[in-house]
């Protein structure tokens, strides 16, 4: 999975699948974070890089929640 998407990419997708992205990304930050505490992770940024994305994603379905009440 490529972590660092463009927000432009992202709002192209629908709301399904932004949930779905939510969960795979989440899951890869759990996998990410126990690989560190055990040692075996040798690219730590990617950890930073999927926390922002999963912040995108959060936040581009928080912005149509808005549109839709409004």
């Amino acid at each position: 999975m490529d972590a660092n998407v463009k927000p432009e990419k992202l709002r192209e997708l629908t709301r399904e699948e932004i949930s779905g992205k939510i969960k795979e990304y989440k899951t890869e930050l759990f996998n990410l974070r126990f690989q560190n505490a055990v040692g075996h992770l040798k690219n730590t940024s990617r950890i930073r890089e999927v926390r922002k994305t999963i912040a995108r994603l959060m936040t581009i379905a928080s912005e149509r929640g808005a549109a839709e009440n409004a």
